[in-house]
């Protein structure tokens, strides 16, 4: 059997503790009528209707080892789901466009960066090591990506890598990074704010845009929730898989080993020590 857990910085606020000992069964009233995802070797399950955290039906199974079958899962997680619908939903981009990224080798900047670019976009993302600046023009096919960290003035940096303006910004981080992104923005660019990862854990940290540039540059900044787009989740399974298939989409795992270190993992995303898809691998035989 193999079992994964996949970590989402996006459940920062929204993370509901249940507590038990191994082996017991679990119940708790706020997972009543939910239903969850999950992998089981490589059958696709959903616990149904939840009075106990052991009651799993088979929705799905794969009768041999079908790699698009688990990059899908890793996609369609809400990572995926809320890359693909941020981007083509809320940006709504259009061919030749620059598209700036933040938290680009994050589980949802990175898998934008790759629509961005497959859509015909201009992209350049940012990230906080070498590493994976590196990743992001090598193996994702980025057209340019820097390090913040080596930055003393984010506006500056922003203008060399797009000396003709920003069209769209999708934003991970908020605060200083999205005070920039807007300084540098066209006139009626499109900001996506997914993420404020900058601000989850500093309380001091809070974006101020320059409000007379988004005035006058008619630029919208809009917030979102997957929630709101269920309607594009057909088309994003659909686009996706296609795309694994051809080899044009990369899936990017960080993978952690042990039930023990699901909290490290969960708070390494908030240090940016995951580069991609943060995985917690606790059972495999």
């Amino acid at each position: 059997m193999r079992a994964r857990i996949q970590c989402d910085a996006g459940l920062r606020g929204r993370v509901d503790l249940v507590r038990g000992e191994s082996g017991e069964r679990v119940a708790h009233e706020s997972h009543a009528q939910r239903e969850y995802l999950v992998v089981k070797g490589y059958q696709l399950a959903s616990i149904d209707k939840i009075t106990t955290l052991t009651k799993i039906h088979i929705l799905e199974t794969a009768t041999s080892i079908d790699n698009t079958f688990l990059c899908l899962f890793l996609l369609a997680g809400v990572s995926g789901w809320t890359a693909y619908a941020g981007f083509f939903e809320v940006c709504k981009p259009k061919k030749g466009e620059k598209v700036f990224v933040s938290a680009a080798s994050g589980s949802v900047g990175n898998l934008v960066g790759q629509y961005a670019k497959l859509f015909g976009c201009y992209v350049v993302g940012c990230a906080g090591s070498k590493q994976k600046v590196e990743l992001l023009k090598e193996k994702l096919g980025f057209d340019d990506a820097f390090n913040y960290k080596e930055e003393t003035d984010l506006k500056s940096a922003l203008k060399r890598y797009f000396p003709d303006g920003i069209d769209i910004y999708f934003d991970n981080v908020g605060a200083e990074m999205q005070e920039a992104a807007v300084a540098n923005m066209n006139a009626f660019g499109r900001v996506a704010v997914c993420g404020v990862m900058s601000e989850y854990t500093d309380a001091g940290k809070r974006a101020a845009p320059d409000m007379i540039e988004v005035v006058y540059k008619r630029i919208t900044i809009r917030g979102f929730l997957i929630v709101d787009h269920m309607n594009v989740y057909e088309d994003f399974i659909s686009t996706t898989s296609d795309q694994i298939r051809r080899g044009d989409m990369q899936v990017i795992e960080d993978i952690a080993t042990g039930l023990e270190n699901i909290p490290s993992a969960f708070i390494g995303l908030f240090r940016g020590d995951n580069i991609g898809k943060k995985i917690v691998k606790i059972a495999e035989q």
